[in-house]
C-alpha cells in the first residue's frame, strides 16, 4: 500500500478542515516531518544464511498476545472521517489481529466499542481531566467494559499551537458531533478540560481507581520514563503526540533508545510517530520497542475504506514487517536485536 497515495485519497475524501485537523502539527510542523525522517535515517545490517522458512510477527504487548506488533494509536473524533468512526477502526484492528488504544475523545462510547466489535486486546487512552470525579468514572467504565489497561497521556498539560486549526477556527463540520465518553464535552472545550497538575504520583491513583495496569504515553526522556516506572507504570510509550504538541521536540525514533536504556527492562517500551513501513517497525523493535503505534495512516485508511481499509493497512504493514524480518535473518520479534542497525 502506497501510504502517500492513501493520504492523498483521504485528503480528497475529507472536508479540508477535517484533513487539517488530522494531518496538522504544532508550529511549523518540523517535528511532524522529523518523525518521518528519523526512521529513514536509520539503516539496517541484515544477517544472512539463516533459516527463515517460518516467520511469525506475533508478540506479547502489555500482557496480551497480539498477532502483530503494529497497534492502532489513540485518535479522537473518528466519526469526522467515517460514519462508523471508532467502531470501524476497532473492527478492522481486530480482523488484523492488532491491539487498539481508544481515545478519551472517541466519538463512540468505550462501552459501545467493547460491545459491538470483535474481541481483541484494547486499552483505554486517558486524558486526566480537571474534573477528577469524571476522570475516575472514565477509568471505572473502562474496567467494567473489559479494557485491558489504561494508557495515560502525559504530554498534554497544555494544547500545542496548531496553525492549521487556528486558520480554520476549529470550525469542523461536526454538527452535533461530540466526544461520546464525555456527555458535556466538545472539541472546543478540549484545551480547558485537561489537568495541568498531573505528576507521576497520579499514575498510582489511576491504577487504584480502576484496578487496571497503567501505561504512560508521551515520554521522550529517560529520566521521565524512570519516574513513571517508579510510580508503577507497566509500559512507557515514547511519543511526541505526532508532532501536535511542541514543535521541534525530538523525533520519537531518536528518543527511543534513551528511554529503553533508562527503563532497563522494568517496563515494556512502545513507540509512535512517523511509522510508515514494515522496515520502520523492524527498526523500532531493534531499538528496543515491544510494539509500535500507528495513527494518521489509520485515519486515512478509515476515511477511504472503513473497517476493511483499516484491516488492509494493518495487514500490509505486518506483511512488510514479515518480509523485512526474512531479509534480516530473524524469525520472531524476540530475535530482532540492536545489532541489526
Amino acid at each position: 500500500m502506497d501510504l502517500r497515495d492513501l493520504e492523498r485519497r483521504a485528503a480528497f475524501a475529507l472536508h479540508p478542515a477535517v484533513y487539517d485537523y488530522y494531518a496538522g502539527g504544532a508550529g511549523e510542523e518540523r517535528t511532524v516531518e522529523d518523525n518521518l525522517r528519523a526512521w529513514r535515517r536509520l539503516r539496517l545490517r541484515p544477517r544472512t544464511m539463516r533459516d527463515v522458512s517460518s516467520v511469525s510477527p506475533a508478540t506479547d504487548v502489555l500482557g496480551h498476545r497480539v498477532r502483530t506488533p503494529v497497534l492502532v494509536a489513540p485518535a479522537g473524533m473518528q466519526r469526522l472521517a467515517h460514519p462508523e468512526g471508532e467502531l470501524a477502526t476497532a473492527a478492522g484492528a481486530a480482523a488484523a489481529g492488532a491491539g487498539m488504544m481508544v481515545s478519551t475523545y472517541s466519538t463512540v462510547s468505550l462501552e459501545e466499542i467493547a460491545a459491538h466489535t470483535p474481541p481483541a486486546p484494547r486499552w483505554f487512552q486517558l486524558y486526566v481531566l480537571r474534573d477528577r470525579r469524571l476522570t475516575a468514572e472514565l477509568v471505572r467504565r473502562a474496567a467494567a467494559s473489559g479494557y485491558q489497561g489504561v494508557v495515560v497521556t502525559v504530554d498534554a498539560a497544555a494544547v500545542g499551537d496548531r496553525p492549521r486549526d487556528r486558520r480554520n477556527g476549529y470550525r469542523l463540520p461536526a454538527g452535533d458531533l461530540r466526544a461520546a465518553n464525555l456527555a458535556d464535552a466538545s472539541l472546543s472545550a478540549y484545551s480547558t478540560d485537561l489537568d495541568d497538575t498531573v505528576t507521576p504520583g497520579d499514575l498510582a491513583w489511576v491504577a487504584e481507581v480502576g484496578g487496571l495496569p497503567v501505561a504512560v504515553k508521551g515520554v521522550l526522556r529517560g529520566d521521565d520514563a524512570v519516574a513513571c516506572v517508579d510510580a508503577g507504570a507497566r509500559g512507557v510509550i515514547v511519543s511526541n503526540h505526532g508532532g501536535r504538541q511542541l514543535d521541534t521536540a525530538v523525533a520519537s525514533a531518536d528518543a527511543l533508545r534513551e528511554v529503553v536504556d533508562a527503563v532497563q527492562g522494568r517496563a515494556e517500551v512502545l513507540v509512535d510517530g512517523g511509522v510508515r513501513s514494515g522496515t520502520d517497525v523492524l527498526k523500532a523493535l531493534a531499538l528496543g520497542a515491544r510494539a509500535v503505534l500507528v495513527g494518521r495512516p489509520v485515519l486515512w485508511a478509515l476515511a477511504t475504506g472503513g473497517a476493511d481499509g483499516v484491516r488492509a493497512l494493518l495487514d500490509d504493514l505486518t506483511s512488510e514487517l514479515v518480509g523485512a524480518m526474512r531479509l534480516c535473518g530473524v524469525t520472531s520479534p524476540g530475535e530482532i536485536t540492536p545489532d541489526l542497525l
